[in-house]
């Protein structure tokens, strides 16, 4: 297997995963943009046959350590390191976790090698859906979702045909502020949005919690997942993120997925898909638990959740502008320059203004992505 992203919390937690399974699962590629320390010790770990680091500087000083240790392990870098790891190297598994549509080229990559590919990247399915599904119908390669919810999805999937899903639930825990009122949130720190109630993830798709608009993204990611329009697609608010998402078939079965907030399983279940191979950890005590709550979405005070479903409907290039628009606004709040209600407020503005293509090819997509962001940028120094 090749771990996209290894360096980041779900890279973090796959090779956890790879480490329990052994025996006929073994890493031989690695992937991050800059964390080479770290990298180094992924690679005295587990001796891939080789890494790609997307920064040269970071490759170099990788090359640097593993040379002192003297461990022959080759190094890919620069921009299209990645996606060079993915089709050089003789593999079965991909996971793909860089955060972002810089997973974008990679992830096709290894779907048109025809390659099983554990999807935790959901910005090359919000972005580039259709392509990326057509590659994967003209490759045979095959895309399990390595969301909890989509996975939670996938798996209740096989209670029934495709024909006979009547919609498909998507939960959510609401993030930070599901509470907080409008005024409220106009004054959230970033301190606050990365105080995530029940998960542990990185920054970024922390403050889309926050915001909601990583629930946006996911249906957009579940539109294109599971073939479905974006109108039997909802969102309910469930904070004890107990249920992980729930399939409504039309004769009023609804098969949930549910366990623990614990990413591992999720990725175990891609990696060894379609066996279940036992794993230490949690498991869910029914005697522990007193009540699951569930609620609508706000969609006055999250209203990313709206523009998910009009991106979804739409399609398009309109995915590549939100992600892209979204991607920096985040950057923005990140650095101080912009508001936490700001986030949402920009990506409408780069959506509503972007010049549409029904459909792009990634050149195009790449076009869109760039102007989204500099419009953005342009905005927030003004």
């Amino acid at each position: 297997m090749i771990i996209l992203g290894s360096t980041g919390s779900i890279g973090e937690s796959a090779l956890d995963v790879a480490a329990h399974l052994g025996g006929d699962y073994r890493v031989v590629g690695l992937a991050a943009c800059r964390s080479w320390e770290r990298m180094a010790e992924q690679v005295e770990a587990f001796r891939p046959a080789a890494v790609a680091m997307s920064d040269e500087a970071a490759a170099a000083r990788l090359a640097a350590r593993l040379s002192e240790s003297g461990t022959t392990t080759d190094i890919l870098s620069g921009p299209d390191a990645m996606r060079r790891l993915v089709e050089e190297l003789d593999a079965d598994f991909v996971l793909s976790a860089i955060v972002g549509v810089a997973g974008l080229d990679s992830t096709l990559a290894a779907v048109k090698r025809g390659l099983t590919v554990g999807l935790a990247n959901k910005e090359s399915l919000v972005v580039a859906g259709q392509l990326m599904v057509d590659a994967a119908a003209a490759s045979g390669a095959k895309l399990i979702p390595v969301d909890s919810e989509h996975s939670a999805i996938y798996q209740s999937l096989h209670s029934g045909r495709h024909e006979e899903i009547e919609r498909i639930l998507l939960t959510a825990s609401g993030g930070p502020f599901r509470t907080w009122t409008y005024e409220a949130m106009r004054k959230a720190t970033l301190e606050g949005a990365l105080k995530h109630p029940t998960w542990d993830m990185g920054p970024k798709i922390t403050i889309d919690s926050a915001t909601m608009m990583n629930k946006a993204l996911e249906i957009i990611e579940a539109r294109w997942l599971f073939d479905i329009s974006a109108d039997r697609i909802e969102v309910v608010i469930h904070p004890e993120s107990i249920i992980h998402s729930m399939v409504a078939f039309h004769d009023g079965s609804i098969v949930a997925q549910m366990g623990t907030p614990d990413m591992r399983t999720p990725i175990q279940y891609a990696m060894t898909y379609p066996h279940r191979i036992a794993r230490a950890g949690d498991r869910l005590d029914f005697s522990k638990l007193e009540r699951m709550h569930f609620e609508p979405p706000d969609v006055e005070r999250f209203p990313a959740l709206r523009l998910g479903h009009e991106v979804a409907r739409t399609g398009g290039t309109a995915g590549a502008a939100f992600n892209a628009a979204n991607e920096a606004a985040v950057a923005m709040f990140r650095a101080g320059k912009i508001g936490f209600l700001d986030i949402s407020s920009q990506v409408e503005d780069v959506l509503r203004r972007h010049e549409f293509a029904e459909t792009p090819d990634l050149a195009t997509l790449m076009k869109i992505d760039a102007w989204s962001r500099n419009e953005v940028n342009t905005c927030c120094r003004v």
